[in-house]
């Protein structure tokens, strides 16, 4: 991928980056507020969210499920602009290795990369959908693909890339999930070796990545060049051992608290993000701690202290605005 659009992928702002013009911004989603649904009775609501996610100090944020925040451009502009937030990004899922798939999954993402690119975003983050049940473990299909239904998604994950960029301006950063057909480190270096790095790169989730068992900074290192987004995420060993061995499913592992609050889990957070400030680009960083279902008094504090531990990780590449 030439500089010129790595760096165009990367930045906020689309401006391309020089020498030693290394900036992470970090930014708050709805997922730190235990939101996974447009709507749902053991969620906040999203006045509560934006209310709080700049109270603790956040500028960026993401728009979470597609409905949660107001869907009219104008009304999320505004609601936005009256707390002195902007958008990072938007956030689907997809699940292109099925036969047939592509205009239910382009339906989607054209509405949330319509929305994203109207208010300021530059990015959509893409996630492979489950392929069990995250809350019951029933499977809903194999755990594995078929090597044309891995062909079928690369393919149709280069197409998406594309139209997204060509019809709206914004970048695809492909994010690894866990108990999806993309998850693992192996998985995902095969995913980057397979897909076009003009149109896709990854969102590097060191939460998801480090619950399937991955090296975050290993996958830096091969790849350095396809890091185009960051979800910052620990995840808890021992929680993650129990999901291991009873082979739980990834919202039962969620409400065990396999996501936890930094510094208490995995990766460390300092030596990644100073190896992120080495590849000298403007990168978002956003934190994600699933909390679905928490109790409405639960993320605020939380959301603070991240916010005091990041900024106080010596990392001069670290900004919240």
């Amino acid at each position: 991928m030439s500089t010129a659009s790595r760096s165009d992928s990367t930045r906020g702002d689309g401006k391309t980056t020089g020498e030693r013009a290394s900036v992470i911004r970090v930014g708050s989603a709805p997922d730190s507020w235990g939101v996974w649904f447009p709507s749902d009775p053991d969620q906040v609501g999203a006045t509560q969210f934006l209310d709080e996610v700049a109270a603790a100090g956040y500028q960026w944020i993401e728009l979470g499920p597609y409905g949660f925040l107001p869907t009219d451009p104008n009304e999320l502009r505004d609601a936005l602009q009256a707390r002195g937030l902007s958008l990072s990004a938007g956030t689907v899922f997809e699940h292109l290795h099925r036969p047939g798939s592509w205009q239910a999954v382009w339906d989607q993402v054209a509405d949330v990369a319509a929305l994203t690119a109207a208010v300021g975003g530059r990015h959509v983050v893409v996630i492979p959908e489950m392929w069990r049940d995250p809350s019951t473990g029933a499977a809903l299909e194999d755990r594995e693909l078929s090597r044309d239904a891995w062909r079928r998604k690369t393919g149709e994950i280069d197409r998406l890339g594309k139209a997204m960029f060509e019809e709206y301006g914004v970048r695809l950063q492909y994010h690894p999930h866990a108990d999806s057909h993309i998850g693992t480190q192996d998985e995902v270096f095969r995913f980057l070796s397979d897909t076009d790095p003009e149109y896709v790169n990854l969102c590097l989730d060191t939460g998801h990545i480090a619950y399937c068992g991955g090296d975050n900074l290993a996958i830096i290192e091969a790849h350095p060049d396809r890091i185009g987004y960051l979800h910052l995420k620990q995840v808890d060993p021992a929680v993650i051992a129990k999901v291991e061995a009873e082979d739980l499913p990834f919202g039962e592992a969620v409400k065990l608290g396999a996501m936890i609050e930094p510094p208490h889990g995995i990766p460390e957070m300092p030596p990644l993000l100073a190896r992120i400030e080495e590849l000298d680009v403007d990168i978002f960083a956003i934190v994600e701690q699933d909390l679905y279902p928490c109790a409405p008094g639960v993320p605020f504090p939380i959301a603070q202290r991240t916010r005091s531990y990041l900024g106080g990780c010596g990392i001069p590449s670290v900004r919240f605005h």
